[in-house]
């Protein structure tokens, strides 16, 4: 049986889950075109999440990807935040904002029983997961109402991992896609490796299918990815300028200006790396910064200044994520989108 068939969809294509810049309108309209859409829950309250799944579930009954991230919250350190708001103070001042006044973020929410507890009333065809994988009672329980699960891995040995863990199939996470690189098992940027030289590894590593993701941006993509052995593609940038995505107006310019040809790999927004666009923020501190506190605990310093930023019109301080190839972000439905993208597969049986 082909990964196609166990997840239920008619196209080996799936959305990839994008934390703040989509809800269930995108997941539905990706998953009624017959591939597989996403809904990311990294930024949703168990209830937050069940409105999302009951809206999804009203739209359409097709398969669904539920995804969530895995880390470890970190625990304050008072030093590192102190360097942070130092880094960070004059920009405060050119916006008269107040740093002493600055509040704990939003932040991500790592899987727990309370979100499991909330999903399982829904048994999602599919759940996946990014920074590895829950704790094995979890993993367990989603297991055991049938859902297929699916996890990123940026390296082999990360593969190797997570299929010793019980995952269904893996999704190789390449150098050229957009949002939270989804390493767990390193911190070191050099064993990042671009899509078209990992996925043959893995493919060569692992039993289990594997799902390229990473700079698949057309139907040319797709088709390379899968002559190079991926059981299917997964694909994101492609997919903001759609009208059932709530990426940004500043966002969307970005993504259809020539500054969407410079993205770069940065913790400054989150903690964590990510890739985006080149912003005033990245440019002047460097996309890698030491004080950057651990990841979500950036996210909290650099919210007033977004928000004072895009006030004015500008995304100088906003997390502008987005692949190395966004040449496939048009304002199109999400159903072009898909159609675009599986143009030329054998049809659908």
């Amino acid at each position: 049986m082909t990964l196609t068939d166990r997840l239920g969809i008619d196209l080996p294509i799936l959305q990839a889950p994008m934390a703040g810049v989509q809800g269930s309108a995108l997941a539905a309209a990706v998953s009624a075109s017959g591939a597989l859409g996403a809904l990311p829950c990294a930024m949703l309250g168990p209830d937050a999440m069940a409105d999302e799944l009951a809206l999804i579930r009203q739209r359409t009954d097709r398969p669904l990807n539920v995804n969530f991230f895995c880390h470890t919250p970190p625990e304050p350190d008072d030093e590192r935040e102190a360097q942070w708001h130092t880094a960070l103070a004059p920009y405060y001042a050119e916006f008269g904002l107040d740093i002493g006044s600055v509040t704990s973020g939003p932040g991500r929410r790592p899987f727990d029983h309370e979100a499991c507890d909330a999903l399982e009333a829904f048994r999602p065809q599919v759940v996946s997961f990014h920074f590895g994988l829950p704790a094995p009672e979890l993993l367990a329980r989603v297991k055991s109402w049938g859902a297929i699960v699916l996890s990123s891995a940026t390296t082999v040995e990360e593969a190797r991992w997570l299929e010793a863990r019980g995952v269904d199939a893996v999704i190789a996470q390449g150098l050229e896609a957009g949002g939270h690189r989804g390493m767990f098992l390193s911190d070191a940027l050099t064993t990042q490796v671009g899509i078209f030289a990992l996925l043959p590894q893995i493919v060569a590593a692992v039993e289990v299918p594997v799902i390229a993701a990473g700079g698949i941006a057309d139907a040319h993509g797709v088709t390379a990815a899968l002559t190079l052995g991926a059981s299917a593609v997964q694909v994101g940038t492609a997919f903001l300028c759609c009208p059932e995505a709530t990426t940004s107006t500043l966002h969307r310019q970005a993504l259809q200006s020539d500054a969407a040809r410079h993205t770069a790999l940065t913790n400054l927004y989150s903690g964590r790396p990510a890739r985006g666009i080149v912003t005033r923020l990245m440019r002047e501190l460097g996309p890698i910064g030491e004080a950057a506190p651990a990841f979500p605990l950036a996210t909290a310093a650099i919210a007033p200044l977004r928000a004072a930023a895009e006030a004015q019109g500008s995304g100088d301080f906003s997390p502008l994520w987005a692949g190395q190839n966004a040449s496939g972000c048009r304002e199109v439905p999400a159903a072009e989108v898909v159609k675009a993208l599986a143009k030329g597969l054998s049809p659908p049986r």
